[in-house]
């Protein structure tokens, strides 16, 4: 974080400000959570273990996650449609930050 002291204009110039826009919001952690613990997992299947989030919320989080090559979509041309999502290698490599993450969540809960 020193090498960008002075040169930054603004929050989205540095690695942490685009971290921060391809993993922020309310439900983006959490999904990626869920498709590295269970993986490949079926849109229904996430929506059932968050709970809180709305169909259309979670299908725009799903294709911003997408869309930054966090995750994949897989189809299956069958009726009903058939969607797994999972983690693809880019995302997979979040996965170190999430981890560091819960351990702090672990050791600061009860402070």
């Amino acid at each position: 974080m020193g090498e960008f002291i002075g040169k930054v204009k603004t929050i989205q110039d540095t690695p942490f400000g685009y971290t921060v826009s391809v993993i922020g919001g309310k439900w983006k952690m959490v999904i990626l959570y869920l498709l590295a613990e269970n993986h490949p997992v079926r849109f229904n299947d996430l929506k059932r273990q968050i709970g809180a989030i709305t169909y259309k919320t979670l299908s725009a989080q799903l294709k911003e996650l997408e869309a930054d090559g966090l995750v994949k979509r897989k189809e299956y041309p069958q009726i009903p449609p058939k969607v797994e999502y999972s983690l693809t290698v880019k995302g997979e490599s979040l996965l170190p930050v999430l981890e560091n993450l819960c351990e702090w969540g672990a050791t600061n809960r009860d402070r």
